[in-house]
């Protein structure tokens, strides 16, 4: 077997391994990537059937707060967005039966001047933040019961 059989053959193992993999986290009842993208897409669109994904007894931790239940999610991301579109992107989605564990690199763009905004200080229209952030989501009936986020780092242009 010369060099390009050999690496051929090893990526044509690392694509099945993939297929696979996903294919076992299907048949488990773990949220797959392609379900959670699923959720990302709805939440960038700022669609509400983002909210179909949380329990309704879900808690999510940011840093310096907690939001309880499935409607307080809601009405705080419904007060966020009128000031902020948001775009997540996942590049890491690790899974198994009960949880998430994702990398999601997030650009903000004000949309409206925001004097109170979460970040603690005021906003101006246009302004853009890019951040890294790490999601660690606990899951129950298929649905987000604990989400712990975590900024891992600001990306400055």
């Amino acid at each position: 077997m010369n060099k390009r059989e050999f690496l051929q053959a090893g990526a044509g193992l690392a694509l099945a391994s993939v297929a696979v993999q996903g294919n076992a986290a299907a048949a488990s009842g773990a949220l797959t990537r392609a379900e959670y993208q699923t959720y990302v897409d709805l939440f960038n669109a700022n669609d509400p059937r983002f909210i179909e994904y949380y329990h309704p007894e879900v808690v999510l931790e940011l840093p310096g707060s907690e939001i309880h239940g499935d409607t307080g999610i809601r009405d705080f991301y419904a007060n966020v967005k009128k000031y902020i579109k948001e775009q997540v992107d996942v590049t890491v989605f690790v899974a198994d039966e009960n949880t998430v564990a994702v990398e999601i690199p997030t650009r903000f763009e004000c949309v409206e001047d925001w004097d109170n905004s979460f970040w603690g200080v005021p906003l101006k229209k246009g302004q853009v933040m890019r951040i890294v952030s790490f999601g660690f989501y606990q899951v129950v009936d298929r649905k987000f019961k604990h989400i712990k986020s975590a900024r891992y780092k600001m990306i400055h242009d």
